[in-house]
C-alpha cells in the first residue's frame, strides 16, 4: 500500500516571535528540534517508516527532516529539496510580528493577507533586507515578491504529480517535510477541500499526517499518527 507522510517543520525561532517568516530562512528552536525527533520516535513506534523523502530548501523544514530520520534510524534513506516545497511567500509582510502589523493595518486587512485564497499579501521591496534574489540556493529561479495560497498551489502540485506520484505509483512510504502552506496545498488537493475551507485548515508543527492510499492513489484514509 502506497503512503504519504506530511510533516510540518518544528516550531521555528519566528514562529515564537509570531512573525511573518516565509521564504525567509530561519533555524527551528530547541522546542521544534525535539517536535522532529519526536515525530521520528513516532513513525518508527508505529513500523511507518519512510522509504524516500523530500523537503524545501530552508533549513527549518530540512532539519525536521534530519531529525526525524535519524530519531527513526534511517538517515541513509535518498532525500531530495526543491524550492517548490518552500513555504508561502509572505511579500512585504516578511519579518514583521504579526500583533503589531494587526494594530497597524486592522486585524480584518492582516487577516485577508493571511487566509484569503487568491489575494496575495503586499509585495516586497527587490533590494531590500528579505529581498532573496541573490540567494544561491536559488540561482536560476524567478524568486516570487509575493504569494496567495493559489500561488503556491501552482507550484507545489505540479512538483507532486511530476516527482513524488511515481514513488507513490511504485507503493513507496513518502516522508514528505515542508512548510504550512505548501502542506496545505497537497492536504486541500488529496481531500478535495474547497478554495473556502482550505484558508482555516492549521496543520500543526511535528505532527506527522499519513495519508494512505490505493494502488491508484485515491485515499482510503487521513489520520494523524499520533492518534492511532
Amino acid at each position: 500500500m502506497p503512503r504519504l507522510i506530511l510533516l510540518r517543520h518544528g516550531q521555528s525561532q519566528w514562529n515564537l516571535e509570531n512573525r511573518f517568516t516565509g521564504w525567509w530562512d530561519v533555524d527551528v528552536t530547541e522546542k521544534g528540534e525535539a517536535e522532529a525527533r519526536a515525530a521520528g520516535a513516532l513513525l518508527k513506534e508505529k513500523g511507518l517508516l519512510p522509504d524516500v523523502a523530500f523537503t524545501s530548501l530552508q533549513t527549518r523544514a530540512i532539519k525536521t527532516l534530519h531529525f526525524a530520520l535519524e530519531a527513526a534510524g534511517i538517515l541513509w534513506i535518498p532525500e531530495t529539496k526543491d524550492w517548490r516545497l518552500n513555504e508561502r511567500h509572505y511579500g512585504g509582510l516578511t519579518g514583521l510580528d504579526k500583533a503589531e502589523t494587526a494594530a497597524k493595518h486592522g486585524d480584518d486587512q492582516v487577516k485577508i493577507w493571511r487566509r484569503s485564497f487568491d489575494i496575495p499579501p503586499p509585495v516586497l521591496d527587490r533590494g531590500g533586507e528579505f529581498d532573496l534574489s541573490a540567494d544561491p540556493r536559488y540561482a536560476g529561479i524567478d524568486v516570487p515578491m509575493t504569494e496567495s495560497l493559489k500561488d503556491t498551489i501552482a507550484r507545489v502540485l505540479p512538483y507532486y504529480e511530476g516527482s513524488i506520484v511515481p514513488h507513490l505509483h511504485a507503493g513507496s512510504t513518502v516522508l514528505v517535510a515542508a512548510h504550512g502552506n505548501s502542506l496545505r496545498a497537497l492536504v486541500k488537493h488529496l481531500s478535495g477541500i474547497s478554495d473556502e475551507e482550505i484558508t482555516g485548515l492549521e496543520i500543526p508543527t511535528g505532527q506527522p499526517i499519513v495519508y494512505d492510499l490505493a494502488d491508484d492513489l485515491a485515499v482510503l484514509d487521513r489520520y494523524y499518527l499520533s492518534e492511532r
